[in-house]
């Protein structure tokens, strides 16, 4: 079975950040993410985390303007400096709080500019922290028009012309099945370069038992595959956060007989 992590920023927003992680292992998770983690000392984070007994799994880079802002600044011709800031601001925080992965936004951009951009901040970013477990992940263009890893052919290219070990996928589920119309055809492709995945009903992007995944299957097939990353919930709740956890209740429920 995966080891499942709660995406605190989505999940538990009834309570305030540093009681989530709490509620986040009652509810039977293991780890937990944080897509922005830079508005609340490290040091309390960390405490928390701790006192859950909760591992934090993932963190994004650069922190943008969520609201209305970019969506980083990885493969934006220009910003290299505003990308190498941003990162090193990350790299502190994601050391200070243990963090597995660290996520690399690439942006809103395009073309052959933007592909020489973004491999030279990653060939950068890899080797500024070569210890580091750094992650891309494809978004479809519904959900995030304009941004410039929108496929999962082009990643794989990416990670291959980069070359470091250093750098791998991060496999959205939502994404994926909106991207390709077929998650478990993409995963069997792409499972060899996938560092961590996250989990969403499709579409709509709540609950994992909404929508048109199969992900008792998809989790099957991870078992089978040897998959020893984390599963994180990052979506939605279409309700109370714990009301919309029947689907990690029935995941963990031994099996009958």
């Amino acid at each position: 079975m995966p080891r499942f992590a709660a995406n605190l920023t989505m999940l538990f927003t009834e309570l305030p950040m540093l009681e989530r992680f709490a509620a986040a292992a009652e509810a039977g998770f293991e780890g937990v993410e944080i897509l922005f983690p830079y508005d609340i000392s490290a040091t309390e984070l960390r405490r928390a985390s701790l006192s859950s007994g909760l591992e934090i799994v993932l963190l994004n880079t650069p922190p943008p303007n969520w609201a209305g802002g970019p969506r980083g600044f990885a493969a934006v011709p220009g910003l290299e400096e505003r990308f190498r800031r941003d990162f090193e601001r990350s790299l502190r925080v994601a050391q200070a709080l243990r963090a597995r992965h660290i996520h690399i936004l690439a942006g809103r951009a395009e073309g052959e500019e933007a592909q020489d951009t973004f491999l030279r901040n990653l060939s950068w970013a890899a080797g500024r922290a070569p210890h580091a477990s750094l992650t891309i992940e494809p978004r479809n263009l519904t959900d995030a028009p304009g941004y410039f890893l929108r496929d999962f052919d082009q990643a794989a290219t990416i990670i291959g012309q980069v070359g470091v070990p250093n750098l791998g996928l991060q496999l959205d589920c939502y994404h994926a099945q909106m991207i390709t119309g077929d998650l478990p055809g993409c995963w069997r492709k792409v499972a060899p370069l996938v560092r961590h995945i996250q989990v969403a009903g499709c579409p709509g992007r709540h609950e994992p038992d909404s929508g048109s995944i199969d992900y008792p299957g998809f989790f099957a097939e991870l078992d089978q595959a040897g998959y020893r990353g984390w599963v994180a919930a990052e979506y939605t709740p279409a309700r109370h956060s714990v009301a919309g956890l029947g689907w990690l209740r029935r995941q963990k429920a031994p099996p009958a007989g």
